[in-house]
């Protein structure tokens, strides 16, 4: 996730971080889960897939399933 802009200063050890409202995590977070940001090299970056038009709708086509989890009763995949 990210890149995100510090707000403040708690401890030595916690920092406030500036969120989106649609990110349903705590704003105050411990200084380990935070990580400097670096750009990514040129050249690496990855084009996502173009996706199908079906019916008017999105469509993606999958490769592989990688994993799956129940998130309030609803299945979630990992795909390729």
């Amino acid at each position: 996730m990210g890149p995100y802009k510090v707000k403040g200063i708690i401890s030595s050890n916690a920092i406030k971080l500036e969120l989106f409202k649609s990110i349903k995590i705590h704003l105050v977070v411990n200084v380990s889960k935070v990580r400097l940001y670096k750009p990514q090299v040129e050249g690496q970056k990855k084009i996502p897939p173009k996706p199908l038009i079906i019916k008017g709708q999105e469509k993606f086509e999958v490769e592989e399933i990688l994993n799956k989890r129940m998130i309030r009763r609803k299945e979630k995949f990992l795909v390729r």
